[in-house]
């Protein structure tokens, strides 16, 4: 078995389908079910007995630790994040409770439940942390692409939590031999994604006949990952990975804002044109540009590609056009999540137009 933190977000859901759609292994699902967090993504497992669900904080040192005596995991993967920069420029006490505090604790109860493992399980457990490209700061446009070795300089709160929590997962491993693994992704993008995040924001609100909100010029640069591609470079990382090890994990597509929204509106075009007639390119709409704004992220995807074999296997054409399709064939799904607690945070943070009908 292992343990999933984090299992019924955006990304953590996806891992945990794509995991027992390859492997009989069970799944032990920890998730705090905040917002973002949805078990709506894990209806296809109903009644599976390999996957089990417990709604709890990864804060609960308690918890943690009855967790992992009861079951006995061989590996813990956390996905377990509060993940949207703007949600930490408005609220960033969330970001260190979870990130930095939460991070904390969970490696505390994996490192009492690894030390007292027999031998050869000891050996073969991993804990295996999910984090993000934004650690390492801003590039400009001549820069290198980050590479796993690249200063880390985070610029939001939420950058800055998660760097702290990448911190500690390495001190947990040169201090006590935890045996760690972390990957650092580019911005994601699929099924299942909460639509406060660019993408799946553009599709809602094109559909809905509402603006859609560009920051500043719309020229910031960012490397775009299908889910599922991540969702496999994870599987790898935790397979084969080196323990201390770091692997950062792209799509090699580099593309500036605008060119997503536009290359949104477009496929919208083609599957579900305006009632008339008009595109939907009409409704980009430039708001404020956020505070300390990151320029350009960008990937270097080599090392894990090179040690482990990994490299995506979706183009941003083939994974942007599913993914649009997927909101086009969940129209239920995306009326589930959009709460009038989503809704009055659109209006906080784009303003009332951005939200008006």
């Amino acid at each position: 078995m292992i343990l999933v933190t984090g299992g019924a977000g955006f990304i953590g859901s996806n891992f945990v389908l794509d995991w027992l759609a390859a492997s009989d292994e069970p799944v032990l699902n920890l998730d705090k079910l905040t917002y973002a967090g949805n078990l709506a993504n894990l209806a296809a497992l109903q009644g599976d007995a390999r996957h089990r669900f417990v709604q709890g904080d990864i804060g609960d040192r308690a918890l943690l630790e009855r967790l992992l005596a009861e079951h006995r995991p061989r590996a813990i993967v956390n996905f377990a994040a509060e993940s949207h920069v703007d949600r930490s420029i408005h609220g960033p006490e969330d970001f260190i409770q979870t990130n930095v505090l939460g991070t904390f604790r969970l490696l505390e109860a994996a490192r009492h439940y690894w030390s007292a493992l027999p031998a050869t399980e000891k050996e073969a457990f991993r804990f295996l942390h999910v984090s993000t490209d934004e650690v390492y700061g801003t590039l400009a446009p001549q820069d290198p692409a980050f590479a796993e070795d690249h200063k880390v300089e985070p610029n939001s709160p939420y950058s800055a939590s998660k760097a702290a929590s990448d911190h500690l997962v390495r001190a947990w491993h040169h201090t006590y031999g935890l045996p760690v693994l972390t990957t650092n992704c580019s911005n994601n993008y699929g099924p299942y994604h909460f639509p406060e995040k660019l993408i799946p924001l553009m599709i809602v609100n094109a559909l809905a006949g509402k603006p859609l909100p560009v920051y500043g010029d719309g020229m910031q640069v960012r490397d775009w990952l299908y889910v599922k591609d991540h969702c496999s470079a994870i599987r790898r990382v935790l397979a084969a990975g080196r323990p201390g090890e770091t692997y950062n994990v792209g799509g090699w597509n580099e593309k500036p804002n605008i060119d997503i929204v536009r290359t949104v509106c477009a496929l919208l075009d083609e599957l579900r044109p305006r009632a008339d007639g008009q595109p939907y390119a009409q409704q980009i709409t430039y708001v404020k540009d956020r505070p300390g704004h990151d320029r350009r992220y960008a990937i270097d995807a080599r090392k894990i590609e090179r040690e482990l074999g990994w490299k995506p296997q979706e183009t941003f054409e083939t994974g942007i056009r599913k993914t649009v399709r997927w909101y086009l064939d969940h129209p239920d799904w995306v009326a589930q999540v959009q709460s009038g607690a989503y809704r009055d945070w659109v209006a906080t943070h784009y303003g009332a137009a951005v939200t008006s009908p």
